[in-house]
């Protein structure tokens, strides 16, 4: 099934807390001097346009990144992390009057810090999705493969770096992904012990996630951290999406709590019912 285009939801509260998550992420390791490669298995377009008829069917945008755009002045300096990813976004947008018009994908949020000895992977699978990421500029120094991410991510490994980031986010159109995104967790802790992955699933009425969850926790692989942002209910949430989940393997120390922090300051803008959650999902 390749059914599935990003635009429609680009820029929706599950994209603001996947983003922030691996911005900071990113942040942490660019710490050390030492080479990465990134590795995006479901890349997607890398930039989307709001002004896309797909975005503007839905304006999931709205409830999402764009209220923190209008709130950005009564949120600035209550975070470190949401300063520095408010100022890389509004970088990103063209004209001198900086009205929010873009929102950048997984494969912008990796390419901003790539330095000259680092390397980025991009893997897109639907042919249309693929076709816009190849005809992206901003992101130049990326390799961007047309295929299947999770076969691509196990044909790749080892790297040649010292240092590995994985972001695996799947559409999860098919039921079975779940189970197929904890095994190329597995795979991955296997081949390279020290990467560092980054997992994100949907929060659904039906509860699939929890396919994945408990095969991370039976696959005996060790510090799994986990968030898990709801902006509604359960019990309101008859269709759709009422939250945004992230498993981290091998997070650095530190990302955990300045991610907390930066929800915090968010969960009012995302209406009376949001909350989070965090903490190991399986501790080290």
């Amino acid at each position: 099934m390749l059914a599935y285009q990003h635009a429609y939801h680009a820029g929706n509260f599950a994209d603001v807390h996947k983003h922030l998550a691996l911005f900071s992420l990113t942040r942490y390791l660019l710490r050390k001097k030492s080479p990465v490669t990134y590795i995006d298995t479901h890349a997607g377009r890398g930039l989307y346009r709001l002004a896309e008829p797909e975005t503007q069917k839905l304006k999931e945008y709205e409830s999402g990144v764009g209220a923190l755009w209008s709130a950005r002045q009564a949120l600035s300096g209550s975070s470190e992390l949401l300063d520095g990813w408010l100022a890389a976004l509004q970088r990103l947008q063209p004209g001198v009057a900086k009205t929010l018009s873009h929102y950048p994908g997984s494969p912008w949020w990796l390419a901003q810090g790539l330095r000259s000895h680092d390397r980025l992977s991009l893997f897109e699978l639907h042919p249309g999705e693929h076709g816009h990421l190849d005809g992206q500029p901003l992101l130049q120094e990326a390799r961007r493969i047309h295929g299947d991410g999770l076969a691509g991510l196990q044909r790749v490994l080892p790297v040649a770096t010292p240092r590995l980031c994985v972001l695996i986010d799947p559409s999860y159109e098919r039921k079975a992904e779940y189970a197929e995104v904890a095994e190329s967790l597995s795979f991955v802790a296997r081949k390279v012990r020290h990467a560092v992955v980054m997992i994100w699933y949907p929060l659904l009425p039906a509860g699939r996630h929890m396919t994945l969850l408990e095969a991370v926790r039976k696959a005996d692989i060790r510090k799994v951290w986990r968030s898990e942002l709801e902006v509604h209910s359960l019990d309101s949430a008859t269709h759709g999406m009422y939250g945004s989940g992230l498993l981290v393997f091998n997070p650095p120390w530190g990302l955990g709590d300045e991610l907390e922090n930066a929800l915090a300051c968010l969960l009012p803008r995302f209406g009376p019912q949001a909350r989070q959650r965090a903490g190991w999902w399986v501790a080290e």
